[in-house]
């Protein structure tokens, strides 16, 4: 079974279409009007084996604010809807990624119940047209649409762009071993019956 998702989301400050799969290959096409964002989310898709599709437009006028937050949240609605009832996934998965003198961590927990905790401050305020404040907002926001648990840290970092890229780069990996259908798990991995 395909497991794929396709979310549109229109308010009054954004208009947001993602299309995923979660057993692609890494392809991806993206436009946010936010270019080192888009660099972000190529990164995520790449590294994560996800093909995705994202067409956000936003009022840049004002700021990236809500373009970035409400990307997180259709992302988030797509990664649930994906998954479906969950039934053979791993559940669980994390990755310690170098770039550079950055070192980033990241544990996923698809528990269907919402946490989120970043640790470690960011080198710079700014990365091309990316305020840097806005990778926190992204991150909850995916955490609490897909209704997983998130943790990030930068272990080690000095670079702005490094540490942004690790940190995408390595909830990649981590969400792609979340994500992965274990042979081994009969139904859903919980004490529960369900996640």
């Amino acid at each position: 079974m395909a497991r794929t998702a396709a979310v549109h989301r229109k308010t009054g400050e954004t208009d947001i279409t993602i299309e995923l799969n979660l057993d692609g290959s890494g392809k991806s096409k993206i436009e946010t009007g936010i270019g080192f964002f888009d660099h972000m989310l190529d990164a995520f898709a790449r590294h994560g084996f996800f093909d995705m599709t994202v067409k956000a437009a936003g009022d840049l006028h004002v700021d990236g604010h809500h373009t970035v937050e409400d990307t997180g949240i259709v992302l988030g609605q797509a990664i649930a809807e994906a998954l479906g009832d969950k039934k053979g996934i791993s559940r669980y998965g994390d990755c310690t990624l170098p770039m550079d003198e950055t070192l980033a961590l990241c544990a996923v927990d698809l528990c269907g119940r919402p946490y989120f905790v970043m640790d470690g401050d960011i080198a710079a305020p700014m990365v091309g047209d990316l305020d840097t404040e806005l990778v926190r907002e992204f991150f909850y926001a995916v955490s609490y649409s897909a209704m997983m648990n998130l943790h990030l840290r930068i272990l080690t970092g000095s670079n702005a762009h490094h540490e942004i890229e690790a940190l995408f780069k390595a909830f990649a990996r981590a969400l792609d071993h979340a994500c992965s259908i274990d042979p081994r798990v009969e139904g859903i991995l919980s004490t529960k019956g369900s996640l």
